[in-house]
């Protein structure tokens, strides 16, 4: 059983199809007026139909006040480390401090690679992931970065604007070397969806990330941990991840967060997005925070 004790969270995944966007808008306005922390962006820019994903973000924490935007999670090959932290840092500056970096290496190399990024793969894109990530927190923190290597070339960069309300840097990551990259230097691990890293999976990769972070001098509990879990709230015969009632996903996201260790879930709606999200916003989500908090006081 792992529970860091970090408070609850919980988010929703916002589609960024071209031909949803008004809906995508509308449920930024839901989850707000419902009490969710984060709303989440994907970033796949290779797919046709896909809107950028800061172009998305950008405009909708223009028509919102008080929910936190995540890119879940930018990629870092077609996205330069000092580039991306000079937009993470501008748009958290624009919207009070409502912006949390998710980041990845680079899991399609043959999309990467159709767009024009290096495509790299295995030690080589954990080695680029890693040095990204120290030059992104570099950047972020507002110090001169400059740095000569294989990957990047930087050359006395002085990093700004600094937030007020610093940029968190969250590593999507599900092998093990960038488990321990997760580890060494994030601020958090997202896991991929519920399908792709099940349950029984998690704990292992815990206990990596949290070597890892140990071995360089860190309180692993300081390390945020976000579930993305798709399903549905309700009977849906063939819907992938978790499908069930309300009671049975409070159970569950309950169980995930005093056992799994994670202390955020963004939801991925499998259908009908809006019913969903107000089902997760006023059902699940309160019923799990109270939930969790009988358990960690013994009650």
């Amino acid at each position: 059983m792992t529970d860091y004790e970090r408070p609850l969270s919980f988010g929703a995944s916002l589609d960024p199809s071209a031909g949803t966007w008004a809906q995508t808008r509308r449920l930024a306005r839901t989850a707000e007026d419902s009490g969710l922390e984060y709303l989440a962006v994907q970033d796949h820019p290779y797919q046709p139909g896909h809107l950028d994903s800061w172009t998305l973000i950008a405009h909708l924490s223009a028509v919102t006040d008080r929910i936190s935007f995540l890119t879940d999670v930018a990629d870092l090959q077609l996205r330069p480390p000092v580039m991306l932290a000079k937009a993470a840092a501008s748009l958290s500056v624009i919207s009070d401090g409502r912006i949390r970096l998710g980041v990845g290496g680079g899991g399609i190399p043959d999309a990467i690679a159709s767009m024009g990024g290096p495509a790299r793969r295995g030690r080589d894109m954990v080695a680029f992931a890693e040095e990204s990530l120290g030059l992104l927190r570099k950047a972020l923190a507002g110090h001169v970065v400059r740095l000569h290597s294989p990957y990047h070339s930087v050359d006395g960069y002085q990093a700004g604007p600094v937030p007020a309300t610093p940029v968190e840097v969250w590593l999507g990551a599900q092998k093990p070397r960038m488990l321990a990259v997760t580890g060494r230097l994030a601020d958090g691990w997202i896991s991929p969806l519920n399908i792709y890293v099940p349950p029984h999976e998690v704990p292992s990769r815990q206990r990596l990330i949290d070597e890892a972070a140990a071995d360089a001098g860190r309180d692993p509990r300081a390390l945020r941990r976000v579930y993305n879990v798709i399903g549905v709230i309700g009977n849906s015969g063939d819907a992938p991840g978790l499908v069930g009632d309300v009671q049975q996903w409070v159970d569950t996201l309950t169980e995930w967060a005093v056992d799994l260790g994670f202390d955020t879930f963004i939801f991925w709606p499998a259908i009908d997005p809006e019913r969903q999200l107000s089902l997760f916003a006023d059902e699940v989500v309160p019923a799990v925070r109270e939930r969790v908090d009988a358990f960690r006081s013994g009650r």
